[in-house]
């Protein structure tokens, strides 16, 4: 804003130099050359100079015209015909602002051209009446979260054909991108799909099977058609065929895809799933041992179990018998075949050595050598009790599966055994079963072997 001062000077220089540039230039003022025309071409009046006007005192020019003033300023301009730019020359109110009052007016009414109440403290904020800016914000964020809430339940009706009780929770994800599809212009994405309880991912994938579902309308009745006429006996090779046949051109990927989503499966017996698991072949045996495999002494519980060894030149067998109070192996044997021999003679030799009043519980997986008549037989001379895991759960009998672990760690993996031969290898197995059990030391034995700790123990070996 310039001053009167200010605008008459300005005329001044203007009527001496008859130039814009240079009045501007000689006083430094106005910054737009706009506004040193509009001076002159206004002829503003100065306030010694106003008039009455519009029933109202000009020295007292309100910034905010009451609404009786702005009513007869659209009466001369609309009604009368006045010139709009003359009327605003004369009332001093620019004609952006009639023309604003003007579209007003023909949407809302003469009310949309009240003042508010307090429009003169406008930026004065009174403390304890005037709510904050951030209480404005929230209250703002409420209603369009309200509003958002309205219009998702109201294209869930209208879109989805639901009813009007229908809760968002349980919709699919496909419905849920359609119901964001038709608002996404109106809010924006992230918080429709925070409010649908959506993840992103899921929005675009959504957006992507429903863009194939339309772009295959077509393909995918010809497709059923097809699969319908031949008594759904067609697999997508054959609804290729009979599409070649016709010129019509689709990919197998598409044929499959469409089949799938639109459940075309061709009836028929399936296959039954291999098991070589036949029953038990006698009567079912506990698992007494129930992974407790600590012992109080020797000949209390033995574990064993059998496992394989794989080298060029074949396959070796190994069947231990490990006693739970120390990890002694009592008794082994190797073999290349993992027949009933292997472990009935490695239970003879265990039996062999047993003291006369020892009964150990002798526990192993449920293997088919330990349920062969002859193993039984030998268990119940040797007065053993009979434990077994559960069928294929193999840490039932984890201490001895611990065993193999360590020893393939230690003398199988890691190591070249291209030209061993089976009868080398088998005598390395032996010779380490010996040394595990008399110079292999345990922490848990105090750094002692199983031999020499029970060497130490006075327990016979």
């Amino acid at each position: 804003m310039y001053l009167d001062e200010q605008y008459r000077k300005a005329l001044e220089v203007y009527e001496e130099t008859k130039s814009v540039t240079k009045t501007i230039t000689v006083l430094g003022y106005p910054a737009r050359r706009q506004t040193l025309y509009n001076w002159i071409n206004r002829k503003r009046i100065l306030p010694e100079e106003r008039t009455i006007f519009l029933g109202y005192n000009t020295e007292e020019h309100p910034r905010h015209p009451t609404l009786e003033q702005k009513l007869q300023i659209l009466h001369r301009c609309f009604e009368l015909g006045e010139v709009v730019q003359s009327v605003s020359n004369e009332v001093g109110y620019s004609t952006a602002s009639i023309y604003a009052w003007r579209r007003k007016y023909i949407q809302k009414g003469a009310a949309a051209l009240m003042n508010p109440p307090n429009e003169r403290d406008r930026g004065k904020l009174i403390e304890g009446k005037a709510a904050s800016s951030q209480e404005i914000g929230e209250l703002k964020a409420k209603i369009q979260d309200m509003q958002m809430e309205i219009d998702i339940l109201k294209e869930t009706i209208d879109v989805l054909k639901k009813d009007q009780g229908i809760n968002k929770t349980p919709l699919s994800n496909g419905e849920k991108a359609v119901i964001a599809d038709a608002l996404k212009t109106k809010y924006p994405l992230p918080l429709l799909l925070k409010k649908l309880i959506m993840a992103k991912s899921s929005y675009y994938y959504q957006k992507k099977r429903l863009c194939f579902a339309e772009k295959h309308k077509d393909d995918c009745k010809i497709v059923t058609s097809i699969f319908r006429n031949n008594k759904e006996r067609y697999g997508y090779r054959r609804i290729k065929v009979v599409l070649n046949r016709e010129g019509y051109i689709l990919s197998e990927k598409v044929i499959r895809r469409i089949m799938r989503e639109n459940g075309l499966l061709v009836k028929g017996r399936s296959a039954r799933k291999y098991c070589s698991y036949k029953g038990e072949i006698s009567p079912e045996v506990p698992n007494v041992i129930q992974r407790n495999f600590k012992a109080d002494k020797p000949n209390q519980k033995w574990l064993t179990h059998v496992t394989e060894f794989s080298i060029p030149a074949g396959k070796v067998y190994l069947s231990p018998v490990i006693d739970c109070y120390d990890g002694m192996p009592v008794a082994w044997n190797v073999s290349c075949k993992p027949d009933a021999q292997l472990v009935n003679t490695m239970l003879d030799r265990a039996t062999h050595s047993l003291p006369q009043d020892a009964h150990p519980i002798l526990h192993s997986d449920r293997g088919c050598h330990y349920h062969w008549p002859g193993w039984i037989k030998r268990v119940e001379d040797a007065g053993l009790t009979r434990s077994m895991s559960r069928k294929g759960c193999s840490p039932d009998n984890s201490a001895c599966e611990e065993f193999f672990g360590r020893m393939k760690n230690e003398m199988f993996y890691g190591r070249s055994w291209q030209g061993v031969t089976l009868e080398n290898f088998m005598q390395q197995i032996e010779a380490y079963m010996v040394w595990y059990r008399d110079e292999r030391i345990k922490l848990s034995l105090g750094g002692l072997s199983p031999a020499e700790f029970r060497s130490k123990m006075g327990i016979a070996i």
